[in-house]
């Protein structure tokens, strides 16, 4: 490939991840006039009343409570993020606890996923109650998103299969968990995940080509 043809295909990915940014942002606004479960349930058709049936499919997490000042959770994790390596995590987490409440739990989660921690942040999220699991997996999808989006899928790979185990088909998490297991080797997993990622999202853009490829290759060397 050229140089233009390069910088053309660089400049239509990124406009894809402006036009979803975009997205997040008019979620976000609208949040702020009635946040809640009924209008999730408005925004994303299928949804349960009470948002618990994992049906949403925004490239972006809905957020999990409302817009405006940060919460006390909100503050804790902007504090407790670079604590959250497989360091210091544990130790931060003992001396400086999260808040209570769904909040506090899923930014503890969000700081032991991004730590490699992934099965105490998986028993975090399952300390909640299942009608806000799929919400907590939300919180830790945005807290590892800038990592998958900056290229470092497979790093985030782990953090996105969890995000997914509560929202089955949050479609950029399956994206990336497809995409980190493309990059491992591990073809089963990986053409799963793309598969299902193509089945909720649709629009013809940098994501989906990148998905078709990856499937492509795979099926042209399976091993």
């Amino acid at each position: 490939m050229g140089r233009t043809e390069q910088a053309a295909e660089d400049r239509e990915v990124g406009m894809d991840r402006v036009k979803l940014l975009v997205k997040g942002l008019i979620v976000i606004g609208l949040a702020t006039v009635w946040p809640g479960p009924w209008m999730l349930s408005q925004l994303w058709p299928g949804a349960g009343a009470d948002g618990s049936d994992g049906s949403m499919t925004t490239a972006e997490a809905p957020p999990p409570f409302g817009a405006g000042p940060p919460s006390s959770a909100a503050a804790w994790f902007a504090r407790a993020r670079t604590s959250c390596n497989p360091v210091e995590v544990r130790s931060h987490l003992r001396a400086r606890p999260a808040p209570a409440g769904f909040e506090g739990t899923a930014y503890a989660a969000a700081c032991l996923a991004l730590a490699g921690e992934i099965s105490d942040a998986r028993a975090r999220v399952l300390e909640l109650e299942p009608d806000e699991r799929w919400r907590a997996a939300g919180v830790v999808f945005q807290a590892g998103h800038p990592a998958a989006d900056a290229g470092d899928d497979v790093a985030a790979g782990p953090l996105m299969e969890l995000v997914v185990e509560f929202w089955p088909n949050h479609y950029m998490a399956l994206y990336h968990a497809g995409a980190a297991r493309y990059q491992s080797g591990d073809v089963p997993r990986a053409r799963a995940y793309l598969e299902r990622f193509l089945e909720h999202y649709h629009a013809s853009d940098g994501w989906t080509r990148s998905a078709r490829e990856m499937l492509a290759s795979m099926a042209q060397d399976p091993t």
